[in-house]
């Protein structure tokens, strides 16, 4: 096999990020025959590094960004003080969020992609129609899904868009949570269907179906069924002989030459030696929050302002996960603990109603998120004692008797929500620490509430014996990193082109959630692949033209 290269050596393309986008727009590149070297700030686990330890990977989060020697800030509004907090969340190794997310694997609606049209204009918001249609992105995330192994039925959401083809794999079997979801459900009219997760419920291209374990979110996949890049495209980009990939390589700046044209990316290994790599093209894939960072500083004196920032919104529109739980215990055990986290869910409130006053809308799951020591401390209702023999007493009823429900909401895109370089926190490498500005829109917190009602109301109808939820709160960090480099077609008012391309330098790409425009009902992975794979496609096809 050719790889690896060296540094000196010019490649074809430089890829920043390893996770949903980077792994697949690598691996589409180079079975294309291009010359890839993917750099990676995090390290490179294996299977074998993967474990069940609680403590490891609930609390120290060896899988996630570090902020001891990757500090951040946080204020609400731009007139505030920005204070030393961990904001947002993202996976920080090969493989990226991918290796330890829930695996949720949505498809957006077709509503998504132009709901400005259907709804109007909200003031005070950067509410816009998307450059593309659910049409388009159609058949590339068909191509995820079959790459991948997406497990799920087809047909079972009556609200979703038109399939091409069914998903490759059928459902995960349904858990004691998802048969309660949907006896509830059905009780209120609605139309609860099988989960699409990204977890192989058989074997597939030589991957051993899940094992059942119960430590999905927060964990890796011991046995390879959970459908990371780090499990399936990596290594097919890697098969080529034309990938490399590198590790602890943390990317402080694209450089650019007299032309503007990028001419490669300079990082530090994990010596902390500062290597430059010559690359003809450079697709950035480092999340939502970390590719505004990184394209902020890099600026040059034809780009003072960051690179590709001509309209000055690289890091503006940031929207984050939102949504709300509500918890329930039942008379008889449920052993939820087991298997994936969700098998059931609904989107009957997923497109936005003008009767409810407010714009907004959300997908509603059911679930075990919990593992026994995260339950002990944080899962038990607020109301009862939380030390002693009672408490005891009760936490063997609830763990095996308990299930949540979780909504995954609309956030709307606010251009003072942001992604923006700290004035005076550094971070290990001495660089700008990463400033967040987040505030939700008051549609977003009235819209939380409808939607906690109704999960409420889905649990009752179940036969719960007790509900209880910790209500709505203001948020001040998350994950599902989206907005920050929106797409669009006026270079005025977008940061790229709808095939991902920066509008200001013509051999970079931006393919990663911080393209989206609006934020869908969260669970972003199945878009932010599908964007990759369609980027993938037309820069492979522009760069065999000469065209990048």
């Amino acid at each position: 096999m050719r790889a690896p290269f060296k540094p000196s050596e010019t490649v074809d393309f430089v890829v920043i990020g390893s996770g949903a986008a980077g792994g697949s727009v690598a691996k589409e590149l180079a079975v294309a025959g291009f010359s890839v070297v993917v750099l990676e700030q995090g390290p490179y686990y294996r299977e074998k590094d993967f474990t069940h330890d609680e403590m490891k990977f609930n609390f120290n989060s060896p899988l996630m960004n570090d902020t001891k020697v990757q500090p951040q800030t946080f204020r609400r509004t731009e007139e505030e003080t920005a204070k030393a907090q961990r904001s947002v969340g993202y996976g920080r190794q090969v493989g990226g969020g991918t290796v330890h997310f829930a695996a949720n694997y949505w498809r957006f609606h077709e509503l998504d992609f132009n709901e400005r049209t259907i709804w109007g204009e909200i003031p005070g918001t950067g509410f816009a129609d998307w450059p593309i249609t659910y049409a388009e992105l159609e058949p590339y995330y068909t191509k995820a899904e079959y790459d991948v192994g997406v497990s799920g039925l087809a047909g079972a959401n009556p609200f979703e868009g038109p399939r091409s083809k069914p998903y490759p794999l059928p459902p995960m079997p349904v858990k004691s949570s998802g048969v309660l979801f949907e006896r509830g459900a059905k009780k209120l009219g609605l139309h609860p269907f099988p989960a699409p997760v990204a977890v192989i419920s058989k074997d597939f291209r030589g991957r051993v179906a899940c094992v059942h374990c119960g430590f999905c979110a927060r964990f890796g996949c011991e046995v390879g069924a959970k459908s990371s890049s780090l499990a399936t495209v990596i290594p097919m980009a890697l098969h080529t002989g034309l990938c490399e990939v590198r590790a602890d390589a943390y990317v402080r700046k694209i450089e650019t030459g007299a032309n503007g044209r990028v001419t490669g990316a300079i990082y530090f290994d994990k010596n902390r030696k500062e290597i430059f790599q010559k690359a003809r093209a450079a697709v950035v894939c480092a999340n939502g929050a970390e590719t505004p960072r990184l394209l902020l500083m890099s600026k040059s004196n034809r780009f003072p302002d960051g690179l590709a920032n001509s309209s000055g919104l690289v890091g503006k529109y940031l929207m984050f996960d939102v949504g709300s739980t509500a918890q329930a215990v039942f008379e008889h055990p449920l052993n939820d603990y087991k298997s994936i986290e969700v098998t059931r869910l609904i989107h009957d409130y997923y497109a936005a109603d003008p009767k409810r006053g407010f714009y907004g809308g959300a997908g509603i799951d059911a679930r075990f998120n919990s593992n026994p020591l995260l339950f002990g401390l944080r899962g038990m209702p607020r109301d009862m004692p939380q030390w002693g023999a009672e408490f005891k007493q009760n936490l063997g009823e609830y763990f095996t008797r308990s299930m949540t429900s979780m909504s995954h909401a609309t956030c709307l895109p606010l251009e003072g929500n942001s992604i923006s370089l700290d004035p005076e926190l550094k971070d290990a490498w001495g660089l700008p620490s990463m400033r967040v500005t987040f505030k939700l829109h008051p549609d977003d917190v009235k819209n939380q509430h409808f939607i906690l009602a109704r999960q409420r109301e889905i649990l009752e109808a179940a036969g719960a014996k007790k509900v209880w939820d910790n209500g709505v709160w203001d948020v001040s960090g998350s994950v599902h990193l989206m907005g920050t480099c929106r797409m669009g077609n006026d270079p005025v008012k977008s940061v790229t082109d709808k095939y991902n391309r920066a509008h200001d330098v013509p051999n970079l790409f931006i393919v990663d959630g911080s393209s989206f425009v609006t934020s869908g009902r969260q669970q972003p992975t199945g878009t932010i692949q599908a964007l990759a794979y369609r980027a993938a496609d037309f820069i492979a096809k522009s760069a065999k033209a000469g065209a990048v």
